[in-house]
């Protein structure tokens, strides 16, 4: 362990609270955070937590160093992020390795993740060069109309525990070559993680003589997030976590007038009609349940499935969990690691109490695993959709089965509930794919036919509608919430039309 936290530039199990441009600080007086291995509950390191006087110095380093990157032209500024992206493939395997240790994803998916920091960064190296604007036609002689998009400022990012690196590369590479600076508060429970791609970050700034682009402050959210959301020099707040906590900042940060990104809770289902390809589906499905432990936003949560083929996908799907080797993260052959903590396996047990209580039939799994480590069985449960326990998300591998007849009839359950992130059908009728993409389909942010809910592409928009908060990350036109929006008009002539045709005689 010792051995990778020193290739992730980890040289001290007591580490600084914060950076901001490479002046790691050394507060001691605010707390301490301590970075539990779930899947043996032993201590990796701690953190010491930065206080108001940290955040301060944080935030006035970041105010400089904006004064000075927004006026770098974005293809060098993409420069910059390309180098981000070789020093992350450099030392890919090293911190995909850490974010396992840490977070308990299994090694592939640790490093899949750092992959996605390194797409971005390619994605963002080409959108530099692409931050277009438009010109229109004046209604006005010899003037000339258009549009530009100017950075924002220093921008607070805020991410969860579940993707500790990706969600964070996701929003500050798109900044950076917007022209903004990004400061960077984590999930409490991945602090190390974040202390990683800091170092990686330091050794870039510092080669290129632009400290203080990306800075990063460990604290509780009760006080170094809500100096973030309370503060009127961060233009916009991007934060990833629970409804619950979204809605506090949106609240907040909206008070100020304020801009925000929200990527929040997700109840993704799968529908699966009488058509389906079964060879497609029982993987997805799986994969979408399973991965992460059920912890990833995007983890199908509820499967809506044809009376028809409903007892054939249940055993199926069984067949596949009786495959899933659960264990250390970081051992080769596992397929599912813990969860985060106790809290989370406490949380996976009141679920499936409440499924029980309610009436449904757990017809896999349902038990915590006895031992070491956070785990538990990923588990198969049929209900109904409009339970309680069913509308609301838990962050745990359990799926729900719940059953349809009629096309209309899968479509309502699908919406009915208060989330919209991603989602899915599997079909071979044309007519039921292209119903499900319609306005009168899916009302989720993301819909997909014959892909499951996980596995987003960087290159198209992230995010999602209702009380997944409305936020988008990552690709297509994502980068225009980092900037703000200029319309210029040029006169030219020698003429100063009014509006209205008023004309004053001077």
């Amino acid at each position: 362990m010792l051995d990778l936290l020193k290739k992730c530039g980890i040289s001290d199990s007591n580490l600084g609270s914060c950076v901001g441009g490479s002046d790691w600080f050394t507060t001691k007086d605010t707390g301490i955070n301590t970075s539990i291995n779930p899947s043996n509950e032993e201590v990796i390191a701690t953190v010491f937590e930065a206080n108001k006087g940290d955040y301060e110095k944080v935030v006035k380093k970041a105010q400089s160093a904006f004064t000075e990157w927004r006026k770098v032209p974005a293809p060098v500024r993409g420069n910059l992020v390309r180098e981000m992206g070789n020093a992350l493939r450099e030392e890919k395997d090293a911190l995909g390795s850490l974010v396992s240790l840490e977070m308990g994803k299994i090694k592939e998916e640790g490093t899949g993740e750092v992959q996605e920091m390194i797409d971005i960064a390619d994605f963002a190296v080409g959108q530099s060069r692409m931050l277009y604007g438009k010109t229109m036609h004046s209604e006005r002689p010899n003037h000339r109309m258009y549009e530009q998009w100017h950075p924002l400022g220093p921008i607070g990012v805020i991410t969860a525990f579940n993707f500790p690196v990706a969600v964070w590369a996701w929003n500050a590479f798109i900044a950076a070559i917007a022209g903004d600076v990004v400061i960077w508060k984590p999930s409490s429970s991945t602090p190390l993680t974040a202390v990683a791609v800091q170092h990686i970050c330091n050794a870039v700034l510092k080669r290129n003589g632009y400290p203080g682009i990306f800075n990063l402050i460990i604290g509780k959210g009760s006080t170094i997030g809500e100096l973030m959301l309370k503060d009127k020099r961060l233009p916009l707040i991007s934060f990833t976590g629970s409804t619950a906590m979204g809605r506090r900042v949106a609240e907040v940060v909206a008070q100020r007038f304020g801009k925000t990104i929200l990527e929040l809770g997700g109840n993704n289902a799968i529908i699966v009609d009488d058509t389906a390809d079964l060879d497609l589906a029982i993987p997805a499905i799986a994969f979408g349940a399973v991965g992460t432990a059920g912890q990833r936003c995007t983890s199908t949560r509820r499967v809506i499935t044809h009376t028809g083929v409903t007892d054939t996908l249940i055993q199926r799907l069984i067949n596949a969990y009786k495959q899933v080797n659960i264990g250390d993260p970081l051992q080769k052959g596992t397929l599912m690691g813990p969860l985060l903590n106790q809290g989370a396996v406490d949380a996976y047990m009141e679920a499936i109490n409440a499924i029980t209580v309610a009436g449904g039939e757990i017809v896999y799994g349902g038990k915590p695993i006895a031992g070491t480590g956070f785990y538990v069985e990923p588990t198969i449960a049929r209900v109904n959709n409009d339970w309680d326990i069913v509308q609301n998300e838990t962050f745990a591998p359990i799926l729900y089965i719940i059953e349809f007849e009629e096309l209309g009839e899968a479509l309502e359950l699908h919406n009915a509930v208060p989330q919209g992130l991603s989602s899915s059908m599997f079909t071979t009728n044309l007519q039921h794919a292209e119903m499900f993409l319609s306005t009168a389909g899916s009302d989720c942010g993301i819909a997909n036919i014959n892909i499951g809910t996980s596995g987003a592409e960087i290159g198209g928009a992230f995010g999602g509608e209702k009380e997944t908060g409305g936020g988008r990350e990552s690709g297509s036109d994502s980068w225009k919430q980092y900037m703000r929006r200029q319309t210029n008009t040029i006169n030219w002539s020698d003429d100063l039309p009014l509006a209205q045709g008023i004309t004053f005689d001077i």
